[in-house]
């Protein structure tokens, strides 16, 4: 069998054009959001992933302002910025890009963001927020993208068996935490380097989530016929002198499975959308409050 390839950029470009209507009408009381993005040193694809969501901000009309650090300020100098847009009313949105260098707690950092305008919903507070099942506010990116898309399919995920590959606290713990709520009610197992049987836990499962970040781990016959792939895995790998991105899951998997996310065009160009539609709320979030106060 053939998969639907589903096409993440088109999903994304669907949810822009909502988010052109809420920052528009934001506009006509208001200022337009405004997203702060901070990148600390020289990492290639840091400085990719920024810019394209610089791109996604241009395009929505969100206004967005990108500060520089060296790979050689202190810890310090990035709390302290922090601080600051913190305090600045102008600002809706924060967001500190990752991976950080050598010597920065990045979990640390991410607590000193005012959790009202942490975009990417790593803050305690917004993951905390997943297990008492209130959804109403900034979620994180990547697992609230694989639920758009899980959702886009049609398919009904009450009582499926879904399996999280990962288990980390910004893709496959909230993930996991947003497929068990009440109203989507999909039975999840979480499973990690720790885990016995990787392949009968995926020839078992409905639904499987690849968000490991190790190429190919996700064997094409272990996905069984007729099931959901939706792959978080962006890993870069040399093949005869060339550089190409795959998936966690072998490509192959488009022959057995009947929906599947590709690599790239997948999960990324929607995870960039959710987070437009975290700044968008942000603002619209801290703009009702200056209304109300």
């Amino acid at each position: 069998m053939a998969s639907n390839v589903i096409d993440g950029k088109a999903l994304g470009a669907e949810l822009e054009n909502s988010l052109k209507i809420r920052v528009s009408n934001i506009k006509k009381v208001h200022r337009p959001p405004h997203l702060v993005v901070i990148i600390v040193g020289d990492d290639p694809a840091s400085k990719v992933y920024v810019r394209n969501k610089e791109r996604a901000c241009k395009r929505i009309g969100i206004d967005s302002t990108r500060v520089d650090l060296p790979s050689t300020c202190s810890p310090e100098d990035l709390e302290n910025l922090i601080g600051e847009f913190n305090e600045d009313p102008g600002v809706d949105g924060i967001l500190v890009q990752s991976p950080l260098p050598t010597g920065f707690d990045e979990i640390g950092i991410t607590e000193l963001i005012d959790p009202r305008k942490d975009v990417d919903g790593f803050h305690p507070i917004n993951l905390g927020r997943i297990v008492t099942g209130r959804l109403g506010g900034l979620l994180p990116c990547t697992p609230s993208a694989v639920m758009k898309i899980l959702e886009s399919t049609g398919v009904e995920m009450k009582g499926k068996r879904a399996l999280v590959v990962g288990r980390s606290r910004i893709v496959g713990m909230p993930t996991a935490l947003l497929m068990a709520q009440k109203g989507i009610d999909a039975t999840v197992t979480v499973c990690h380097s720790k885990s016995e049987d990787l392949e009968g836990l995926c020839k078992s499962s409905d639904i499987i989530v690849a968000a490991a970040g190790k190429a190919g781990m996700i064997h094409h016959q272990w996905v069984p016929i007729g099931s959901i792939i939706i792959d978080v895995g962006i890993n870069r790998v040399e093949e005869d002198g060339r550089s190409r991105l795959v998936g966690d899951v072998e490509g192959a998997a488009s022959t057995r499975a009947s929906w599947i996310t590709p690599v790239p065009g997948g999960v990324g160009p929607m995870t960039i959308a959710m987070l437009m539609s975290n700044t968008v709320t942000a603002a619209e979030s801290i703009f009702n409050r200056s209304e109300d106060s």
